[in-house]
């Protein structure tokens, strides 16, 4: 068979199937001292079990990454209780994780391998005190150090050198980005920082790697978050509001021995895949949850997903562009990673719950999109400027 045969049936069998986000959960705390790991993992799963009227024994499918203790979805599928499984996945791909194990559950679900799939993230990391790192397998031995590791500030301010010497990207522009989080946070009880801050704070506060200041960083923080994606037939029983995964893609990139775009990322193939399913333009996209380890991966995640042309990113995201009510696209209503939660260096499921809760209309009133139909999540896994995974998944309000 014909490789655009096969891809033209691949479409149309994506397009027959309906999976649905049916709970989610967001833990409240932001340093988890005296809390395991494995207990916040339980604590976010009961938490968007009870959220979507389940209840453990629905559970078939589990997904979880290298956050998870011991053998990732075994151990925790023991200790949670999960008597039910039939389907389990531990893919790591770094804050994006999460949003891959969407996809994964959409084709499991799609396959009749599961009904029920829960997705967990957590980290206490704060709480412990444990040294800055990404959590999962030992890294001494990866092929990564005869690139000079995996160390992120460095690489996230190489962007952003980069982008301003090839597109004239100002500190300014970036700053606005915090600038937007910060309006958002105020209206969070839970968010780590909620005090509004100017583009001057932003850029009086101290560099930490140029160009990048501190406040231009995120935060780092304990907790995590959980959803549910279920078949159609079980989410139209439960009662909750429906919000249907419409579209979703994933992509990788990496340095290619040195022969790379600093400026660019894996994501553009996420979202080319994800708009293609769904079947929509960019300009449809009503609220977007970007992956916000700096202001830098908001700016570029803003070009390679297609709101904007290469190289136009500063220029799109100032003069409060990216505020709830004020702006053009509304990003990050929650705060995001800037100021209000990113547990254990790890934000994409984050980005997923706020995505969600806009599209059922339950972000904070002061922040709600109005007739918020269709809302993108994309996620950020590793580091841009190194070896990256790619996540873009759309939401629509049915």
């Amino acid at each position: 068979m014909a490789l655009a045969t096969v891809q033209a049936d691949e479409t149309a069998r994506v397009k027959d199937a309906n999976s649905f986000i049916v709970g989610l959960y967001e833990h409240p705390t932001r340093k988890a001292e005296g809390l395991t790991r494995a207990r916040l993992h339980a604590d976010v799963a009961h938490g968007a079990l009870a959220d979507a009227g389940l209840s453990l024994g629905d559970v078939d499918g589990y997904f979880c990454a290298a956050d998870a203790p011991g053998l990732g979805a075994l151990a925790m599928g023991e200790y949670l209780g999960l008597n039910n499984l039939r389907y389990a996945d531990s893919t790591e791909t770094g804050g994006s994780s999460y949003l891959f194990h969407v996809q994964h559950a959409m084709d499991a679900i799609r396959a009749g391998h599961c009904n029920v799939a829960l997705i967990t993230m957590a980290d206490n990391q704060m709480g412990e005190r444990r040294p800055f790192g990404l959590t999962g397998p030992d890294v001494g031995s990866s092929p990564d150090i005869a690139f000079g590791g995996l160390i992120p500030t460095p690489l996230y301010s190489m962007v952003a050198a980069r982008h301003m010497y090839e597109y004239g990207t100002t500190s300014e522009q970036l700053a606005w980005i915090k600038v937007a989080a910060s309006h958002h946070a105020q209206h969070n009880p839970h968010a780590l920082l909620r005090n509004v801050v100017t583009v001057d704070d932003v850029l009086a506060s101290p560099l930490v790697c140029d160009p990048l200041h501190r406040l231009d960083c995120c935060v780092m923080t304990d907790g995590g978050g959980a959803v549910i994606v279920a078949r159609e037939e079980i989410a139209r029983t439960l009662g909750r509001p429906l919000v249907r995964v419409r579209g979703s893609g994933c992509a990788v990139g990496h340095r290619n021995g040195g022969r790379f775009d600093l400026t660019s990322t894996a994501g553009v193939r996420s979202a080319n895949e994800a708009f293609r399913e769904a079947g929509i333009e960019r300009a449809d996209i009503k609220y977007a949850s970007l992956y916000d380890s700096f202001t830098i991966t908001v700016l570029v995640q803003i070009e390679d997903i297609g709101f904007c042309e290469k190289g136009k990113g500063g220029a799109f995201v100032s003069d409060g562009n990216l505020i709830s009510g004020v702006g053009k696209l509304p990003f990050n209503t929650d705060g995001g990673g800037l100021c209000s939660n990113h547990p254990g260096n790890r934000g994409g499921m984050t980005k997923l719950l706020e995505a969600a809760r806009q599209i059922r209309g339950t972000s904070h009133p002061a922040v709600q999109v109005p007739n918020c139909d269709l809302a993108l999540a994309h996620g950020t896994g590793g580091a841009i400027g190194a070896h990256h995974g790619s996540s873009t998944i759309i939401l629509e309000r049915m």
